[in-house]
This record gives structure tokens, sequence and C-alpha cells, in this order.
């Protein structure tokens, strides 16, 4: 007589660390309703690696860039360090290509985004457990305009970080030479500058770079 196979599918054990309870609950409660997921979560690094070295390690831990103990991708290595080789990636929601960069550079599992469907959540974790890297397509057209290129040394004067910083509220031109006092034409050749300067194809390329590289 044939026996069935009654065998259970294997369990995915995921460590989640946030410090907004609410994140924590909804992929707890949405993993765990899963048959292959078990998910735990932590408030903080520090309580993350303490479940770390008392499990002997998740199959996957994702880690809040910004939650406390973390230091910018400095608690990512320490993470990475005590889950015994397996992989650990990054949940944030809107990380500079530096972020990216240096996450992948000290093997890092990859980048969840918070804003990410929880459905898609699942085949992230499975892929990421299984050894692959995962990165939003998004933040990967964002690498591309991440770096400025060369301007001669030029930087930008006192004037264009004024248009900069409006422009990062997201104000048009037109209400931008209203705040300066400036014609919508010379708001619009200051807009231009900055972008060559920094290497951008538009105003919102402009922004991005000046935020990755520290301009305010």
């Amino acid at each position: 007589m044939d026996l069935m196979n009654t065998s259970k599918p294997e369990i995915l054990r995921v460590l989640i660390a946030d410090d907004h309870a609410m994140i924590l609950e909804m992929f707890e409660q949405f993993l765990s309703g899963l048959p292959d997921f078990e998910a735990q979560t932590a408030p903080d690094l520090d309580s993350a690696l303490a479940q770390i070295d008392n499990a002997g390690g998740f199959d996957l831990v994702l880690v809040d860039l910004d939650m406390p103990g973390m230091n910018g991708v400095a608690g990512l290595a320490k993470a990475i360090e005590r889950n015994g080789g397996k992989p650990v990636g990054i949940i944030t929601s809107n990380p500079t290509p530096h972020v990216v960069s240096e996450t992948l550079a000290m093997g890092g599992a990859g980048i969840v985004l918070k804003t990410e469907s929880l459905n898609n959540l699942t085949n992230e974790i499975r892929f990421m457990a299984n050894g692959g890297r995962y990165v939003p397509v998004e933040l990967i057209d964002r690498q591309r305009v991440s770096k400025p290129r060369e301007s001669n040394g030029a930087s930008l004067s006192d004037r264009e970080m004024t248009v900069l910083a409006l422009l990062a509220e997201g104000k048009p031109n037109r209400e931008i030479g209203t705040d300066l006092g400036l014609a919508e034409a010379t708001v619009k050749m200051h807009v231009k500058s900055i972008c060559s300067k920094l290497g951008a194809n538009n105003r919102t390329q402009a922004v991005i770079v000046a935020r990755d590289h520290g301009l305010f």
C-alpha cells in the first residue's frame, strides 16, 4: 500500500528588527500566517543580536536602518557577524545610493522597502534566505545617477545652494523666483547650472545626488 507524503514544508525562520511597533506587528502577523514561515521580532539592534545568539542564527535577519543601535550600516555588519554566515538584509523606506552600495559591499543580503507589497515580501525573503541578493529595481535606477560627473572642480554657489534647497521642497521655478526675488528665466539658468555641476539630467536627479553627497 502506498503511503502519502505527509512531510511538512521546510520552515524559514525569520527575525525582523524595527523600532516601529506597527511595522513589526504587520510583518509578524503576515509571515506567521503562512505555513512555511516562523517570524520573530525585535525593537532594536541589541535585542536582535541577543535573539540571534539565543537562536543560534536565523535563515534571514532583516534590520531597520534607522532603529536604535544601528549607527547606519555599521549595525548591519554586527548582525551579519552574529548570524553565523546566514543572510542579513536591511529594511528601510528611502535608502540613499550610498546605503545601497555599502549594504552590498559588506555582504548584506539586500534591501527590503517598507513600501513593498506584503505579497512581494514573501518572495523577497525566500530569495534572500536561499542566498540571493535583492535590491528593488527603483533603487538600481537611482544608483545610475548617484555620482556626479566631473565638472572641472566647480562647486555650487551660495545662490545655487539656495535654489537647490527650494528644489528639494518641490517648488516650481516660478515660486522659487517669487521667494528669491528673481525672474523665472534666472531661476531656470540656476537650475541648469546646478544639474550640470552635479551631473544630473533633471531637477529631481539633482536633489537625489545632492542629498547622497551631503550637500543638505
